[in-house]
């Protein structure tokens, strides 16, 4: 029985397998086995394959967002006619940026990785069109696995929706990505998990667990052939949370459902997409709503601009330095010149990250959006 036969079967017996206390045990292995074999799955066949057009796209600018979403329903891209059906990701991506990708009325027009940049708040954001997936895509169909692996190393996964398919497309695409270790909107399970040499399995949790139990966890190692290790939970976590801590590689990654053709269906329907979490509504055909999909996408991204100053000079708006969230004056130095650190004596802040502008700072410093940054040297 290969591999996909396996997963099948597991699929199935967790399907009929009514969840209560007694089958609780029962489950978690599944769930174990399962997700031992997607990621045997997912692993590159060792026999050497022939030579082929290159997939992955080099990483550039800012920072990186993947497009994904189903083959097109009608990808077109500002054409000459009245356009009949209008496209999701191929459209989006033409309309963004100057880059123009495919698009027609059949499936798989884009058949590799299509690269555009927006330029936003004086941050270069590169968009990547990945071909469309197909239900499946997760055990290889189509060009699945290349289009998820290229998902993982994104920053934020825009996923296109059709908004007159209702909720389909959404949950079929959260499945395979679900499936190949992608989270999305979720944080890291706190869970502190060591496997160690001797000593059997140490487990302890400073909250009362409700789907967990001691049994469950040795069970889970137990498949995984792990018998001596450290778990300590820390928060309440269910026993696919605790599979996803052992294997190790999964990627939490924020996403943005973006509804598109809002204009073909009723002002109840957008209302109702509209006030769902994580979701924006545009229309590409009409061109709405695509400047508070942008705002989105930046409050996503966590990207912050910093602008220089020489001394007894003005400040330079032109270019911007781009950080993310959180970053502190030794990231802005390092960002100008590896050295410039070592030769740091303080750093003159304006902005709203100080008390009274300007303020001398050290190294330490966290900077906002926006700030204007002169740095001394020794």
């Amino acid at each position: 029985m290969g591999i996909l036969e396996k997963i099948s079967e597991i699929e199935k017996e967790i399907a009929r397998t009514q969840k209560n206390k007694a089958t609780e045990y029962h489950l978690g292995l599944l769930k174990a086995k399962l997700a031992k074999y997607r990621a045997q799955l997912l692993e590159p066949s060792k026999s050497a394959s022939s030579k082929g057009e290159g997939f992955d796209v080099m990483k550039s600018g800012d920072a990186r967002v993947a497009l994904i979403g189903f083959p097109s329903v009608g990808k077109v891209i500002r054409p000459p006619w009245p356009p009949k059906v209008l496209g999701l990701q191929s459209t989006f991506l033409s309309l963004m940026t100057s880059t123009a990708s495919e698009a027609a009325s059949y499936e798989f027009t884009t058949l590799t990785c299509i690269p555009g940049v927006i330029e936003y708040k004086g941050a270069n954001i590169q968009l990547l069109d990945l071909p469309g997936i197909i239900e499946g895509a997760a055990q290889g169909k189509g060009r699945g696995r290349q289009v998820i692996a290229v998902a993982r190393t994104a920053d934020v996964i825009i996923m296109m929706l059709d908004a007159t398919k209702g909720e389909v497309q959404r949950s079929l695409l959260e499945k395979e990505l679900e499936s190949v270790g992608i989270r999305l909107n979720k944080h890291k399970p706190n869970i502190y998990f060591k496997p160690k040499k001797g000593g059997g399995i140490s487990f302890n949790s400073t909250v009362t667990l409700t789907q967990c139990s001691e049994k469950l966890v040795q069970l889970i190692l137990h498949e995984y052939k792990i018998f001596n290790a450290e778990v300590l939970f820390r928060e309440d976590c269910s026993p696919d949370e605790f599979i996803d801590v052992i294997v190790g590689n999964r990627v939490y990654m924020p996403c943005l459902y973006v509804y598109n053709k809002i204009d073909q269906i009723s002002m109840e329907e957008v209302d109702r997409l509209a006030r769902k979490p994580n979701s924006v509504v545009i229309s590409c055909g009409m061109k709405l709503n695509l400047d508070y999909l942008l705002e989105m996408l930046w409050e996503y991204l966590a990207l912050t601009c910093i602008y220089t100053k020489k001394r007894g000079q003005r400040p330079d708006f032109t270019d911007a330095i781009i950080l993310r969230k959180g970053a502190s004056v030794e990231h802005v130095c390092h960002r100008i010149h590896r050295s410039l650190a070592s030769q740091f004596k303080y750093a003159l802040v304006w902005g709203t990250s100080t008390k009274y502008s300007p303020q001398r700072v050290g190294l330490t410093h966290t900077m906002e959006h926006e700030d204007v940054i002169q740095i001394v040297k020794k």
